[in-house]
Parts: C-alpha cells; structure tokens; sequence
C-alpha cells in the first residue's frame, strides 16, 4: 500500500527534485520508491513506470521553464527581450540541470502538442517579431535561438569552458550580442 499522501504530483515533484541531484538519466520509479521508503509497486497506481515518470518531469520541467520565461518577458522587446528570455533559459538549467535536461526529453507526437514547449516557441516568436522577420525566417530563427542557448548551455554545465579565460558570462554576453546582431541583419531579409 502507498504511503499515504502520495500522489502523481507529488511523485513527479520529487522525481524532479531527484534529477537535479543525481541527474535526470538516474530517475526511476525504483530511485523514487527509495526515496520515499515505499515499495515499487506502491507507486504504479501514480506511475505507469519510469518512462511515464520522465515524462511527467519534462512536462513539469517545461511549464515551469515557460511561465519563467513569459514573467521575464513581460514588458520588454527587441534585445531587451532576447537577452532576458536566452538568461531564463541559462538561470534555469545551472539551478535546474536535471529538470534542465527532463525538458529537452522527446516527447510522442500529441503529448509534445498538448506541453508547454508550444509557449516556448510561441515566445520565441514573439520576440522574433521585433526583429521582423517573415516566416519561414522565424522558424529558421526560432531553431536557431534554440541551437544556441541549447548548444552553449549544455558545453557549459559539461565543463567545457571551464578550462581557459574569460568566464562563461562574458561570452554569454557576446553570444546574444552576436546573435541580436544577427537577427536586425538577417541575410535576405528586411529585418534591418
């Protein structure tokens, strides 16, 4: 029998709290069962299994990541915009990096359409046309803001700059520079 206040939301929650401990590849309804002093069973009336418990944390990961990102946004466009979404995203994932890495999870065709990643790109978009761009320039764009905070963030929490100067925020820092530079000049447009 489950302990008693146990719930999928509460499970999920824990799940979450566990992957930013030990890493979001080490989540499992068994770790989770530890956690809680229950057995593996007691969970499945909550959890269908680890892939179902995964899930649930990618969507928690990505409502979370959202709402932050639309509270970050408010009021604020062009580079302003740009610079406070791209630093949610990087904020996030060095206080988060299990929730972090249960965002970027693959998610089945009708579940990812019905998450919060479609506010993700929405916000993307919306930022976007400030720098008006036409589709499919904003998709293009879209992935291409994606690519880097994805690309950048994850080198980062790897180590991969933790070897040479300067620090990692300064080059954050020319990054979205580069990349605000890029999208008011974007190649074929009118952006400008």
């Amino acid at each position: 029998m489950a302990r008693a206040g146990l719930n999928r939301e509460r499970l999920i929650q824990a799940g979450a709290e566990l992957a930013d401990e030990v890493g979001f590849d080490q989540v499992t309804v068994s770790a989770l069962a530890r956690r809680f002093g229950v057995t593996v069973a007691s969970l499945y009336s909550h959890v269908r299994n680890s892939q179902d418990l995964r899930t649930g944390i990618a969507l928690l990961a990505l409502d979370d990541l959202a709402g932050r990102a639309a509270d970050a946004l408010a009021g604020r466009a062009g580079k302003e915009a740009l610079t406070a979404f791209a630093n949610v995203y990087r904020d996030y994932a060095h206080r988060h990096p299990g929730r972090w890495a249960a965002a970027q999870l693959r998610l089945d065709p009708q579940t990812a359409a019905d998450s919060a990643g479609f506010r993700h790109s929405t916000m993307m978009r919306a930022i976007l046309r400030g720098y008006h761009l036409p589709e499919p320039d904003q998709t293009h764009a879209v992935r291409l803001l994606g690519s880097v905070f994805q690309g950048f963030v994850g080198l980062e929490l790897g180590g991969s700059f933790d070897h040479s100067p300067p620090a990692p925020a300064e080059s954050w820092e020319r990054v979205l520079d580069a990349v605000d530079a890029l999208l008011r000049n974007w190649p074929g447009s009118d952006a400008g």
